[in-house]
């Protein structure tokens, strides 16, 4: 491997594996924690959704793929996404999603700056 994919994949391992951020979610009254990265495998399929138009799956697959609990362990599982889809307050939804992404561009946006 070349020393810039070295570099590559060890700034994702570290993404991954860092600390992760919590939305407390009032309505639920739980904590949902979450990890900042996505796979290139996953965020295509976002940016899919999103292209034909499918806001709302799309919102709610990020939830499903970013929701851990505590211990890292993932919260919810596609099996979970009708039941977002039809029996979940879209407000919360968006919601929690909006904190979770507004989280991964601040956590962004400090990494960049600590490198300059």
């Amino acid at each position: 491997m070349s020393k810039i994919l070295d570099k590559a994949t060890a700034h994702f391992r570290n993404q991954i594996s860092g600390e992760m951020g919590k939305v407390f979610v009032p309505e639920w009254e739980d904590t949902i924690y979450f990890k900042a990265a996505n796979t290139l495998k996953e965020e295509a399929k976002l940016i899919e959704l999103a292209q034909q138009g499918k806001t709302v799956e799309a919102l709610v697959e990020t939830l499903i793929m970013k929701a851990r609990n505590e211990d890292g362990t993932k919260m919810f599982g596609m099996a979970d996404k009708m039941i977002f889809m039809n029996e979940v307050d879209p407000q919360v939804l968006i919601r929690v999603v909006s904190e979770m992404n507004t989280a991964n561009a601040v956590v962004s946006s400090l990494e960049s700056a600590e490198k300059n």
